[in-house]
């Protein structure tokens, strides 16, 4: 009895122990070692070694260090402090202004680096106090900046997305492609809800009090939109183009946008040696953090499909399809994700979850595109649900002191609210997903 649900006893130990807190990477290698010499016996060293060397000469994942690079080069190149500038000087005259440019701001931003620690704490830095010195309802600039800051995890080019591809199979270049208008839905349903409470509530979020400040108008203030909007279009062009046209992979892109996240930052006058290094070290960082995990899932995931996990999945969920059909089983495993991002990151959902989830939603006859990308809308949402949502980590540490924990968690309601909206939008209109990449490829 035991041995037939050695999975499902592997699956709650590693529960506990990440509830109790220890470390992903020991907790996820530690099980694993465990659960495969009862499994496997000894035999099971001679498989893990052949699973890690297949995950270290994997060309795709080649892809994450390089755009991570990308998106520290570019948080030091002082891309954010001008379109946060600028593009508060288009729309701080209307209600809500502000807090619309930082949403803009978040999407071009996430659309040029894909972090979400550099974009959060870049605007938290900068937007924050601006909108408070305006006369900004503390929920509603801590929300706007959490909220705007998580695009990144969506918007191409983005790191969950190869990630997921490389995990289900899916190309990460139709991803990309399949990403770009859910993205698109959530800022429009950020910027939506922003101007709508303003107008209700207009004392919560003024707009400038003189036109007199920026002291631009006219042709003056085109110039210097252009100037501030032309670097980050021109890297999604260099990326996204690259890899959309078929002139490159989402690795080589990748590698790209790391050349032209340098030069940006060489012509903003920002680049040092010094920069250089400490952004190496930043990605060196980062990218160990991603692939020891990796590593912990790969023998996770070895020794939960070996005893039979994937076939305990698939006959529960089998039996619920039977019952409710296949939509409610979609909604199960939604759901599911939603409420375990309440207490675990992207990293840890798409390398624990992700792999045994996947593969038997696409048996129930799901688009694998269209099933990764609603799976990457609802992993976003893990940034900004407390108890451990990253953004709000980040956004409370550089917030001004007057900004509470309480501020920034009730900020975040009502876009966890709008992200949710956009999720049920996407799985109602899977054209929005599936429209890019089929009219690329008829072509």
């Amino acid at each position: 009895m035991f041995m037939d649900y050695l999975p499902a006893w592997m699956f709650l130990a590693l529960t506990i122990l990440l509830m109790a807190g220890f470390p992903v990477t020991f907790t996820l290698l530690g099980t694993s070692l465990v659960f495969g010499l009862i499994g496997f016996g000894w035999d099971f060293f001679n498989l893990l070694p052949l699973r890690i060397w297949g995950i270290m000469t994997n060309v795709t994942l080649l892809a994450v260090p390089l755009f991570v690079f990308m998106g520290v080069m570019l948080e030091r190149s002082g891309l954010a402090e001008d379109l946060l500038d600028t593009m508060g000087l288009l729309f701080g005259r209307i209600r809500g202004g502000l807090a619309v440019s930082t949403v803009v701001v978040g999407a071009l931003l996430g659309a040029s680096t894909g972090i979400v620690g550099a974009t959060v704490v870049t605007m938290g830095l900068l937007a924050v106090p601006t909108m408070l010195r305006r006369g900004y309802q503390k929920e509603l600039a801590t929300g706007t900046v959490s909220a705007s800051g998580t695009l990144g995890q969506i918007i191409p080019p983005s790191i969950v997305l190869v990630l997921i591809g490389d995990i289900v199979g899916v190309p990460v270049g139709d991803l990309f492609m399949g990403a770009v208008l859910p993205g698109l839905v959530l800022v429009g349903l950020y910027i939506t809800y922003i101007l709508v409470v303003a107008t209700l509530r207009p004392e919560i979020a003024p707009p400038f009090r003189t036109d007199s400040e920026g002291g631009l108008h006219g042709i003056d203030l085109m110039l210097r939109v252009l100037r501030s909007l032309v670097p980050p279009l021109f890297l999604m062009v260099a990326v996204l183009g690259s890899i959309f046209a078929g002139i490159a992979s989402p690795t080589e892109a990748a590698a790209v946008g790391a050349v032209g996240a340098t030069l940006l930052t060489a012509l903003n006058r920002r680049f040092s040696l010094k920069i250089l290094q400490q952004v190496m070290d930043s990605t060196l960082q980062l990218t160990c953090m991603v692939f020891i995990i990796l590593v912990g899932a790969a023998a996770f995931g070895l020794v939960f499909r070996g005893t039979g996990g994937d076939d305990l999945v698939r006959s529960f969920l089998a039996g619920i399809a039977a019952v409710h059909g296949r939509w409610f089983v979609l909604f199960v495993v939604m759901a599911l994700i939603f409420v375990i991002g309440f207490f675990l990151d992207f990293i840890e959902i798409t390398f624990i979850h992700v792999p045994v989830l996947a593969p038997i939603m696409i048996e129930f006859g799901f688009d694998p595109v269209w099933l990764c990308i609603l799976i990457a809308v609802n992993l976003q949402t893990s940034f900004m649900t407390p108890p451990f949502g990253f953004s709000l980590f980040y956004l409370k540490a550089v917030c001004p002191p007057e900004v509470r924990t309480g501020h920034i968690y009730r900020g975040i309601i009502p876009f966890v609210v709008c992200q949710l909206a956009g999720l049920l939008i996407v799985i109602l209109f899977p054209g929005l997903i599936t429209w890019l990449p089929r009219v690329v490829f008829s072509q």
